[in-house]
């Protein structure tokens, strides 16, 4: 009777059990196959990995791993440096540091280096931070817990006002009228709360001098604002400011023009006005020299408002003054000659 044997290999495999590869390692043999499909057809091997797209370089370790090692070669492996950095410090200097992060909480490596430099020690501001995250990941420096501090009031919740929907179109004049006040100082002692509105399509102001910025002053402008502006006001947009609450909002109510409320500190995205202020102080103010009374100043402000609309041409609409610029794109929302 003829005993047959298996190798001693097939003993070993079969104890392995079957090896599930990950998805990487199984895309990597698949890549192999290719490779080796093309250059069987008479591809060069170069030509075969230019046709892959990858480099010949990383076929050929690929399959010296698989080689070697088996499916497992093609699995990822382990990224980490052959050679790591050593600590460049020792226990006394670790020590320092934790004692003066522990007498200065919440300061860090900008502000402990110069302390340490004081004290004589030759210690760069990478070196400190490694010495901080060295003794936070093995706990030896606990830091003391945190009270909340409410920085900034919680804004209260707006009757009338919203922040401006994501999707609003802003596409003809009055789609979008930007507000704002600004504190003008013509004089030393004398104050000019300035009332500015600026469509930003037209680029056409309003403007009012006021002695307070309140929301009665505000409610005022707003009617004038309606008036002299030569298309309908669809909606506003104004900051944070008191002058814009209680009277204002509800006056925006009743006449149906929507309000958008700015997020807090966030003065630019009300640019438009923001730009248009600058223009009034340096072509306006800087230049006027008659009387600082509301009844003259607003006066003065009427004609200017007439000469900045009508007359100066502006960069931003094609060096058109805002009259021509209607006439041209809106011929039905352009004032009468």
């Amino acid at each position: 009777m003829r005993q047959l044997y298996y190798p001693r290999s097939f003993y070993f495999v079969t104890r392995q059990g079957p090896i599930e590869l990950s998805a990487k390692a199984a895309g990597r043999l698949r890549w192999l196959k290719a490779w080796r499909a093309l250059t069987k057809c008479g591809l060069s091997s170069q030509d075969a990995a230019e046709a892959l797209r990858l480099p010949r370089s990383t076929l050929y370790r690929w399959e010296r791993r698989l080689k070697a090692e088996g499916l497992r070669g093609l699995e990822d492996r382990s990224r980490r440096p052959r050679r790591i950095r050593q600590r460049q410090w020792g226990a006394e200097l670790a020590m320092e540091v934790r004692r003066l992060r522990e007498s200065c909480h919440g300061w860090g490596k900008d502000k402990l280096a110069p302390l340490l430099w004081e004290d004589g020690e030759t210690v760069s501001i990478s070196t400190v931070g490694r010495i901080l995250r060295h003794l936070k990941v093995h706990r030896l420096l606990v830091e003391p817990d945190r009270h909340p501090v409410r920085l900034s009031r919680s804004q209260a919740k707006r009757p009338y006002a919203v922040r401006k929907p994501r999707g609003y179109a802003v596409a003809e004049p009055g789609d979008l009228v930007q507000l704002d006040t600004v504190e003008v100082h013509p004089l030393p002692g004398v104050v000019v709360k300035q009332y500015t509105a600026r469509d930003v399509i037209s680029r056409w102001d309003v403007l009012e001098a006021h002695s307070r910025a309140t929301a009665g002053t505000a409610k005022a402008f707003l009617g004038r604002l309606i008036e002299r502006m030569p298309f309908p006001v669809r909606a506003i947009q104004v900051d944070g400011g008191s002058e814009f609450q209680a009277e204002f909002e509800r006056a925006c109510a009743e006449r149906g023009v929507r309000l958008f409320v700015l997020p807090p500190h966030s003065p630019k995205l009300n640019g438009h006005v923001e730009r248009a202020q600058r223009t009034h102080k340096e072509e306006f103010y800087a230049y006027y020299d008659g009387a600082l009374d509301l009844a003259n100043l607003n006066k003065a402000l009427r004609r200017w408002q007439r000469v900045y609309n009508t007359i100066r041409p502006h960069h931003s609409l094609g060096r058109k003054p805002p009259v021509r610029y209607l006439q041209e794109r809106f011929p039905s929302l352009a004032p009468l000659p």
